[in-house]
C-alpha cells in the first residue's frame, strides 16, 4: 500500500532543555536536575512523528549554517524525514528554544527564530512540484506568515488539504488566509488568543470552534490535553476523548498530535478517526521525555489503540 505523502513546511529548532523540580517564578533562581540539547522545533518535531507513523515525509525549512545545523539534517534524516527542501543558511544560527520542564511534566519555553526567520515565501514557492504530489501538508507559526500564506496557496493550488497548527499563539488577528484552511487544529490558549473566548469545558471549546468555522476553516480539531479533542464542522462538535496516562514530558505531545492527525486524514480516515489517532500519539508522548524522541512509532500506537477499545 503507497505511503501517505506529507508535506511539513515549518521550523527546525534546537532544544536547550532543562528539568527541575518546579518551574522558577520571576527572579528566582533554582538548582536544575538535568540539561540536554534535543533536537526539535514544532515543524521538525511534527515531521518526525509523522514519519515514525508510517508516512513519507518531505521537510520544507532552513538551518544555519552552525554546528546546531547540521546535527539537526542528521537527525531528520535518522528518523527517514526527506531533508532535500531544508536549506542551510549562511552566516546565520539555527534556531533554538529554550525548555523548562518540572517533575510535573509542565514546562514553559521560550523559542529564538534564527534561521526559521529566513524561511522565505520563494523557498515555499520553490518547491511547488512536491507539495503539488503531497496528500496533506502542515503548517505551523514559527516561520514568517508571508511563509505559511505561501505554503497554504500552493496546496490549494494543487487541491492538497492544509492543517494549520497555530502555534506559538498569534498576538494579531489571522490573515484571512490562514484562517480559510481545510484544518486548523489549536490548543486552548491558542484557540483563545484566536477568538477571545477561555476555553475551559467542551461547550466553550465549542463556542471557540463555531469561531473559527465561521471565520472560514473548513474543520476545527481543537486539542484539550486531558479531556481529548474536539472536531467541529458544518455547525456539529464531537467528543474525542483521551486515556490518561502517566506524563513524564508535555513538550512535544501537541505535535505528535497533530502529526497523528495529518497522516489519519491522508489514509483516508473519517475525521473522527484520524483525531483518534492523533489523541493517542500525542498521549503516548508524553509518556517520553523530549522532542523527537517521543515520538511514537505506528506499531505502538496501534498497539495502544487495540488495548483502548
Amino acid at each position: 500500500m503507497r505511503a501517505p505523502q506529507i508535506v511539513v513546511v515549518g521550523s527546525i529548532n534546537m532544544d536547550l532543555v532543562a528539568r527541575m523540580s518546579r518551574l522558577p517564578r520571576p527572579g528566582e533562581t533554582l538548582h536544575g536536575d538535568d540539561f540536554q540539547t534535543i533536537p526539535g522545533g514544532k515543524g521538525a518535531n511534527q515531521a518526525v512523528a509523522a514519519a515514525r507513523l508510517g508516512a513519507q515525509v518531505t521537510m520544507i525549512g532552513r538551518v544555519g549554517d552552525d554546528a546546531f545545523g547540521g546535527e539537526l539534517l542528521r537527525s531528520l534524516e535518522l528518523y527517514g524525514v526527506g531533508t532535500q527542501y531544508v536549506q542551510k543558511t549562511a552566516n546565520y544560527p539555527s534556531g533554538v528554544a529554550v525548555i523548562n520542564v518540572e517533575a510535573s511534566g509542565a514546562n514553559a519555553i521560550v523559542v529564538i527564530a534564527g534561521a526559521n526567520g529566513r524561511l522565505t515565501a520563494d523557498d515555499v514557492a520553490n518547491c511547488a512540484s512536491v507539495i503539488a504530489s503531497a496528500d496533506v501538508v502542515v503548517v505551523q507559526l514559527e516561520t514568517p506568515v508571508e511563509t505559511v500564506i505561501t505554503a497554504i496557496r500552493t496546496a490549494r493550488k494543487f487541491n492538497v488539504r492544509t492543517i494549520l497548527d497555530p502555534a506559538p499563539a498569534p498576538s494579531s488577528p489571522l490573515p484571512a488566509e490562514l484562517q480559510s484552511v481545510d484544518y486548523i487544529s489549536p490548543n486552548q490558549s491558542e484557540a483563545e488568543a484566536l477568538t477571545g473566548i477561555v476555553v475551559y469545558d467542551l461547550a466553550s471549546a465549542e463556542r471557540a470552534a463555531k469561531v473559527l468555522c465561521d471565520r472560514g476553516a473548513r474543520h476545527v480539531v481543537m486539542k484539550l490535553g486531558e479531556l481529548g479533542a474536539l472536531i467541529y464542522s458544518d455547525g456539529k462538535g464531537e467528543h474525542i476523548a483521551a486515556v490518561s496516562t502517566e506524563i513524564v514530558d508535555t513538550t512535544a505531545a501537541g505535535d505528535a498530535f497533530t502529526a497523528g492527525l495529518a497522516v489519519g486524514l491522508a489514509e483516508g480516515r473519517t475525521l473522527a478517526e484520524a483525531t483518534k489517532l492523533g489523541c493517542a500519539a500525542g498521549t503516548m508522548a508524553c509518556t517520553v521525555f523530549g522532542a523527537q524522541p517521543a515520538m511514537p512509532t505506528r506499531e505502538k500506537v496501534d498497539q495502544f489503540l487495540r488495548v483502548e477499545r
